[in-house]
């Protein structure tokens, strides 16, 4: 989360009390959501369709559901409110992006008279990158990374998305990127979230870490 103060920039670590004045896990973030301080936010569902609905209760009629997920926490609260929400997977098939999610835990898009200053603006998977359309609520091919193609990846999407004419290749982050994200990222990471950073970064946080 992050506000302007006197023309500097503050950014605050969820859950971390050397970073913030106070923390106070999901309520603190969702109160960083409705003050507008959470420009961006990255969000996924065990489904994803093409009007960029995420599913994260379940399979099958709910309630009867055949197997049940994590739940939807304050997803849909947070799709509405914060103004750029990536998607991401990193399981590119047609059992997670899908035509139609089964359950609704997000609506991607609403209704006219609904006011939503948020939404998705892209989705990035581990084979491409798609942009997102609100008015027409459709996905569009952005780039495909190294080693797939436009082909392989409407073989592996459940719901339509448009295609441009020309379709680049994702470009590969440079070694400056690599060595930020490696270094001073993974080690704020690392801090408060130690089992996701190493389960990110692995042995590249005992390095970051030692210098902090």
């Amino acid at each position: 989360a992050k506000e302007q103060s006197g023309g500097r920039l503050r950014v605050s670590i969820l859950g971390s009390e050397r970073h913030a004045a106070w923390t106070d896990g999901g309520r603190e973030l969702f109160d960083c959501t409705a003050q507008g301080r959470i420009d961006a936010f990255f969000l996924s569902g065990v489904q994803i369709d093409g009007g960029a609905n995420i599913n994260l209760i379940g399979l099958g009629d709910y309630p009867q559901t055949t197997k049940r997920f994590s739940g939807s926490f304050g997803s849909a609260y947070m799709y509405h409110l914060i103004p750029k929400v990536i998607l991401f997977t990193l399981a590119h098939n047609k059992k997670v992006l899908v035509p139609k999610v089964e359950f609704i835990s997000a609506a991607g898009t609403s209704e006219p008279d609904v006011y939503r200053p948020g939404g998705p603006r892209h989705m990035f998977t581990n084979r491409c990158v798609f942009d997102f359309d609100a008015p027409t609520a459709r996905f569009s091919l952005v780039s495909v990374h190294p080693g797939e193609s436009v082909e392989s990846i409407r073989d592996n999407t459940g719901f339509d998305f448009d295609v441009p004419d020309q379709v680049p290749q994702t470009p590969l982050p440079d070694n400056e990127t690599l060595a930020q994200i490696r270094g001073p990222v993974a080690a704020a990471v690392g801090e408060t979230y130690p089992a996701f950073a190493n389960k990110v970064f692995g042995t590249q946080l005992e390095s970051a870490t030692a210098s902090v």
